[in-house]
């Protein structure tokens, strides 16, 4: 049980910390208002999307009702997804797509680990 707690907290703060760092880069670098616009997505995109990772955050961190956890899984796995086809969708290379992989890589180990905890739980 130990390990699977070290497993749950490692994805899910390295995680958490890669998506804070985004939100803080979408609400200050023209680099990355420059990369939405690259995609071909609109500004307010950038703006909903920073304020929606930062939810997020707080809902893969904080001690919630299970069910408010599983939309930020929800939410976040959605996210990876798309920016894995944006980022096809218009030719970029491998290198541009191994972000979203490496991260969906790391929702997955906190989503099974947290429920596998949550069975650990329930049986004790």
């Amino acid at each position: 049980m130990k390990g699977l707690k070290i497993t749950y907290w490692s994805a899910t703060i390295l995680l958490s910390l890669m998506m804070s760092f985004s939100v803080f880069m979408y609400f200050t670098s023209p680099d990355v208002s420059k990369g939405f616009e690259h995609v071909g997505f609109p500004d307010f995109f950038r703006i909903e999307l920073g304020i929606a990772k930062a939810i997020g955050v707080l809902l893969l961190l904080l001690p919630l009702p299970r069910n408010l956890k599983e939309w930020g899984y929800a939410g976040f796995f959605i996210t990876f997804v798309s920016a894995f086809i944006a980022h096809a969708a218009i030719g970029d290379p491998v290198s541009g797509m191994m972000g979203p992989i490496f991260a969906l890589v790391l929702l997955a180990v906190s989503y099974y680990s947290y429920n596998r905890l949550q069975l650990v739980t329930v049986r004790q």
